[in-house]
C-alpha cells in the first residue's frame, strides 16, 4: 500500500483438485490412481447398455491458474508483522486469513532475511498461502537473471515443504511514489525474467500482477512520474496526444503478458470521497464497483475514462482476481462520522451479494490490517477491524463466511 486516487489538479500522493480445493499447474495423478481409474473405465465399457459417451469428465474443463480455488474467495490479511502475528490476528477475530501478506525489498537482502524467515514459520503453521510482495527499492536494474533464479530456487524450496506462495512484483507500478514507478518497459521485463524463471521451477508458486486503481492517474506530482519527452512517457501515452493525463491508459502499457502473469490484482482503498484526504467519509453506496470496473462519477470527479479492470484483465484475460490490499480510512484525530459506520459501509460494499454475483472471476480480497502514519495526510490512519471490539463484533457478524475460504483457526 502506498496512495491512492486523487484528482489530477493536484499531487496524487497517494486441475484436478480431489479434496484440495486449491488448483495449481500440476495436474500428474499418482500412478495407482490412475491404474485405478483405468480399470474403473474398461469395466464401465464392459457393462451391457454402457458406452463410453456415458463415462464422466474426470476433470474440469475450466483452466484454473496456479492456486486459482474452483469456488469460493481467500479471504487474506496484510499483518502489522512487528507488532502483531497470525494467532493474534486469528483469536481476536475468530476467522483465519487464507492468505497472508508480507513486504519485502528484492533483491532480499540479508538483514531482511530473518523477519522473512519468522514470516515463513508463521505461514506454515498456519497453512496459509503466502502472498509476497517484492518491492524493487534499489531499482528495476537490479532485477538480474542469477537474481530472479535464486528467488525462484527459495520459494521451490519452500513449495517443496508444503507452503504454497503468490510473488506481488512490483505492485503499483502505475502510481507515482515508488522507485519502479512508471518505467513500464523495464518493470515488464523484471517481472517476466521472474516469472520465466519460477515457472520454470515449480508449479506451486504464481505470479500475481497488481497496479492501483486507475482513478487519478497518472498521479501527478509524484517523485517518480514519467518525465516528459523519456521513452517512458511516450510508451505511457496511449491516446499519443503528448500529454500524460486521465485519458491514457492506466493499465495496459504495464502489463506482461498472459504467459508472465497467473493472476491479476488491484490495490483499491476508500480513502475519502473526495480530494484531499483526511477526512473520515462514508463510502459512497457504489464506489467500490464503480471504482473496480471504470464506471466512478462521484464526489471525486468523473473517472469514467478509466478502463473496466475486470472485464479488461479478470474477464478478457481469463485471470482470477485479486483485491490485493483494501480498507477504509479512519482518522481518529478527524472527527467526523465514526469509524464503525466509516468501515461497516466500506466492507459491505466488498462483500455485497452483488460484488458475488458480478464477479466470478474475484477470487481474493486481503484486508490492510495496520494502524500507521499516512504522509498523504500527515497523520495517523487506523485500517483496522480487529483492534476495537466493536469494529470486531460487527466486523464478524457481517462477514459472509459461506463465501470465503479460511485459513486453520
Amino acid at each position: 500500500m502506498m496512495l491512492t486516487a486523487t484528482s489530477t489538479t493536484s499531487i496524487n500522493l497517494k486441475n484436478f483438485s480431489g479434496m484440495n480445493p486449491f488448483r495449481t499447474r500440476r495436474s500428474l495423478l499418482n500412478p495407482l490412481d490412475a491404474s485405478l481409474r483405468l480399470l474403473v473405465l474398461v469395466a464401465l465399457f464392459l457393462l451391457p447398455g454402457c458406452h463410453t459417451s456415458s463415462i464422466p469428465t474426470l476433470t474440469s474443463s475450466k483452466a484454473f491458474a496456479p492456486l486459482e480455488p474452483e469456488k469460493g474467495v481467500y479471504w487474506g490479511a496484510n499483518l502489522d508483522w512487528g507488532n502483531d502475528s497470525v494467532s493474534a490476528f486469528t483469536g481476536r477475530l475468530g476467522l483465519a486469513p487464507a492468505v497472508l501478506v508480507y513486504f519485502v525489498n528484492f533483491p532480499i537482502p540479508s538483514n531482511d532475511q530473518s523477519g522473512l524467515d519468522a514470516y515463513f514459520q508463521q505461514v506454515s503453521q498456519s497453512g496459509a498461502i503466502a502472498l509476497l510482495t517484492l518491492e524493487p527499492f534499489s531499482g528495476l536494474q537490479t532485477v538480474t537473471a542469477d537474481e530472479a533464479n535464486r528467488l525462484a530456487d527459495y520459494v521451490a524450496a519452500k513449495n517443496k515443504a508444503g507452503i504454497r506462495i503468490m510473488l506481488r512484483f512490483a505492485h503499483e507500478m502505475n502510481g507515482s511514489w515508488y522507485p519502479w514507478s512508471q518505467q513500464p518497459t523495464a518493470c515488464k521485463v523484471a517481472f517476466q525474467r521472474i516469472a520465466d524463471a519460477v515457472h520454470a521451477k515449480t508449479p506451486d508458486t504464481a505470479m500475481i500482477w497488481a497496479p492501483n486503481n486507475g482513478g487519478g492517474y497518472p498521479f501527478t506530482g509524484g517523485q517518480y512520474e514519467a518525465k516528459t519527452g523519456t521513452p517512458d512517457f511516450k510508451t505511457l501515452d496511449t491516446n499519443g496526444d503528448g500529454k500524460l493525463d486521465q485519458q491514457d491508459d492506466p493499465y495496459a502499457p504495464y502489463y506482461p503478458g498472459d504467459n508472465y502473469v497467473d493472476w491479476v490484482g488491484m490495490s483499491l482503498y476508500h480513502w475519502g470521497n473526495a480530494y484531499p484526504w483526511g477526512e473520515n467519509e462514508v463510502p459512497e453506496s457504489t464506489s467500490f464497483i464503480d471504482r473496480l470496473t471504470g464506471n466512478y462519477n462521484g464526489l471525486n470527479g468523473d473517472e469514467r475514462a478509466v478502463p473496466d479492470f475486470y472485464n479488461d484483465y479478470a474477464v478478457n484475460h481469463g485471470k482470477p482476481l485479486a483485491i490485493t490490499e483494501t480498507s477504509a480510512l479512519y482518522s481518529p484525530q478527524a472527527g467526523g462520522p465514526g469509524e464503525l459506520e466509516i468501515k461497516r459501509a466500506w466492507w459491505n460494499l466488498i462483500f455485497s451479494q452483488d460484488v458475488f454475483n458480478r464477479f466470478p472471476q474475484l477470487k481474493m480480497i486481503n484486508w490492510f490490517e495496520w494502524r500507521k502514519y499516512e504522509t498523504e495526510i500527515s497523520d495517523i490512519v487506523d485500517w483496522t477491524i480487529s483492534l476495537n471490539p466493536e469494529i470486531r463484533s460487527a466486523f464478524v457478524k457481517d462477514f459472509p463466511k459461506n463465501k470465503f475460504i479460511l485459513g486453520r483457526g
